[in-house]
C-alpha cells in the first residue's frame, strides 16, 4: 500500500554505531538500484553513515531469506533490508516467489531477533515498479530504511528496559 500522506521526517537512529545489511535482488537491476539509492539516502538522513551499510547483491527475491539468515547469524548487523522487485508474469511463479520472500524474511526476523525490512516490490507491471522505485509513488527503498531504523530503535529501548520491559511499553 502506498503512503497516503507525505513521508514524515526521517527518524533519528539511537544507535549510530549500528550496521545494516542490504540484500538486493538483482533480477530487475535498474529497479533494485533505485530502491537501494532511496534506502541509503534515507539512512543517511537518519544519521547512519554510508559506510555502515553493507550491500550484498543476490540473484532474486526468492534468495532474500537465505541471504538475510546468513547475514543475521553473523551478529554484525542490527537490521537487514531486503530490496528488489517481483513483477507478475503469466504463471503462478509470482505468487510463489512473493510468498516465499515475505514469509521467509519474517521467519528470519523472528528466529534471529534481527529485524528484516521488506523492501521488495510485488507489482503487476514494470510501470508500477518504476513508480514505486523513485517515480510518482515515491521510493519504497526509503520506507524499508525507515522500518529498519524504527525497529533498531525499538529493540534498543526494549533491551534497556530489561527482560520484562517490552510488556511495560
Amino acid at each position: 500500500m502506498a503512503r497516503t500522506d507525505p513521508a514524515p521526517p526521517a527518524e533519528r537512529l539511537t544507535r549510530p554505531d549500528a550496521r545494516i545489511a542490504a540484500v538486493v535482488a538483482g533480477f530487475h537491476r535498474g529497479i533494485a538500484e533505485s530502491l537501494l539509492r532511496g534506502a541509503i539516502a534515507r539512512l543517511d538522513e537518519s544519521g547512519l553513515p554510508g559506510d555502515h551499510v553493507d550491500v550484498h547483491w543476490i540473484p532474486g527475491a526468492y534468495e532474500a531469506p537465505a541471504a538475510a539468515a546468513a547475514l543475521a547469524a553473523t551478529g554484525r548487523y542490527a537490521a537487514v533490508m531486503a530490496l528488489g522487485a517481483v513483477i507478475r508474469g503469466e504463471t503462478a511463479h509470482f505468487e510463489y516467489v512473493c510468498d516465499a520472500a515475505a514469509h521467509g524474511l519474517m521467519r528470519v526476523s523472528l528466529d534471529t531477533g534481527v529485524p528484516c525490512a521488506f523492501g521488495i516490490l510485488t507489482c503487476d507491471t514494470m510501470a508500477q515498479a518504476e513508480a514505486r522505485a523513485g517515480g510518482d509513488k515515491g521510493n519504497k527503498g526509503d520506507e524499508a530504511a525507515d522500518a529498519a531504523v524504527s525497529m533498531i530503535n525499538l529493540l534498543v529501548a526494549a533491551r534497556a528496559m530489561g527482560p520484562a520491559g517490552a510488556g511495560r511499553s
